[in-house]
């Protein structure tokens, strides 16, 4: 799973880096604010599986990320994360797009059971079709 971590607190980046983990087979991808995380979006171009991110960073917010990533595809998931987690904020992040809301200090074990979720359904890697004139040759 290709994942972007958006965290500017440097002990709650890496208590996720830490969590997430298990659900990945190569580096998590972490910045600490809207522009660097916009930059990573463009410069890999779809080609992500993950996004999580903190509401409040110290440059920019999550919903500009949120915006950002409107056009993913549904394979492609976005978690916005806050201590300021009330039901206004939640509904929010909901509606704009958010496939997942948490609280950072109460639901890590939601966002465990939501990343290995996306790792049973992600899809096998699927082979090249056969050549149109390939032909099965007997011995």
């Amino acid at each position: 799973m290709r994942t972007l971590l958006v965290e500017d607190n440097p002990a709650q980046r890496d208590l996720m880096l830490q969590l997430l983990q298990p659900f990945t087979d190569e580096a998590v991808a972490a910045v600490p604010s809207q522009d660097e995380a916009i930059d990573w979006l463009q410069r890999h171009d779809g080609r992500w599986d993950l996004v999580l991110v903190d509401l409040f960073l110290a440059q920019g917010n999550g919903f500009g990320i949120l915006k950002m990533t409107a056009g993913r595809t549904p394979r492609q998931k976005v978690v916005l994360m806050s201590n300021y987690a009330q039901a206004p904020v939640r509904q929010r992040a909901l509606e704009e797009g958010a496939d997942l809301f948490i609280d950072k200090g109460l639901d890590l074990g939601v966002l465990l059971t939501f990343c290995r979720d996306l790792q049973r359904v992600e899809p096998a890697p699927q082979r090249a079709p056969a050549p149109a004139d390939a032909r099965k040759v007997d011995d």
